[in-house]
């Protein structure tokens, strides 16, 4: 990750909580403990968020948490290309009249623009995937009710939903922090109670992740690799990415990203 961008993370994690540490900084930037400790203290030399001994803290925390994990805006100029072609081949498997979820998530959005022709029935705790759909299709769109953490451009709540436990989908599509041996992994406790209320509510459980997801670590299991139906991610995979998904029985799809596959679709 480049400088500017770790810089943006810091940042913003250290606006979500009282204080952010090295060590969950190191996670959320796949980054040395050394690099981290240097970025802090540039930081904190410009007067953008105060040095405290084992992390960091904001110089005017907001008087509502954020959410741990890279900020939408930061995670929408990553690996583009690669999202636009999983996201893609995800809204190709599903048909007219099928309920479906859609977790909030830079790749997951992508599938929007794909989706405009359809008539599904829509769940999904993006704000952001909500107001493409409602404005340029004839989708039907559901949301939760909460809160709307504008970093991550998702709606959560801390006390569950009550219209999440009444949805059916017959598939839910969701990206993640990272993948392994473990299962999915993400950054933040209340992401990770969200996203388990609505994996109970799908058939089928697709993960939308590019090739470096694999690489993606964090302390928070979502769920195993046994849950998972299917992962659809693009050709940079490594071989012994792919035999651990063949050896959890989860079927991989790997998306055309060339810019000729690209053009023939759009």
């Amino acid at each position: 990750m480049h400088e500017t961008e770790r810089h943006r993370v810091i940042l913003a994690a250290a606006q979500s909580r009282p204080v952010v540490t090295v060590g969950e900084l190191c996670e959320v930037t796949n980054s040395s403990e050394a690099t981290i400790r240097r970025d802090i203290a540039a930081l904190h030399v410009q007067g953008k968020l105060r040095r405290v001994r084992g992390g960091a803290e904001a110089i005017n925390p907001p008087a509502q948490g954020g959410l741990m994990g890279r900020p939408f805006s930061v995670n929408e100029t990553i690996n583009m290309a690669q999202k636009r072609a999983i996201a893609r081949v995800a809204a190709e498997m599903c048909a007219d009249g099928e309920p479906i979820i859609i977790n909030g998530g830079t790749t997951t959005y992508q599938m929007v623009h794909h989706l405009t022709a359809k008539r599904l029935s829509v769940f999904t705790n993006s704000f952001a995937i909500a107001e493409f759909l409602i404005h340029n299709s004839r989708n039907s769109v559901v949301i939760p009710g909460g809160t709307v953490y504008r970093e991550q451009n998702v709606i959560l709540s801390p006390f569950g939903g009550v219209v999440a436990s009444h949805f059916y989908a017959k598939r839910m599509f969701i990206g993640c922090q990272g993948i392994g041996a473990h299962g999915l992994m993400e950054a933040d406790p209340m992401v990770v109670q969200s996203e388990l209320a609505l994996i109970g509510q799908a058939d089928e459980l697709i993960v939308l992740a590019d090739s470096s997801k694999f690489s993606g670590r964090s302390s928070l299991i979502l769920c195993g690799l046994d849950r998972i139906a299917a992962v659809v991610t693009d050709a940079g995979i490594r071989d012994e990415d792919r035999q651990m998904l063949e050896t959890a029985g989860v079927r991989l799809i790997v998306a055309d990203a060339t810019p000729q596959a690209q053009s023939s679709v759009a």
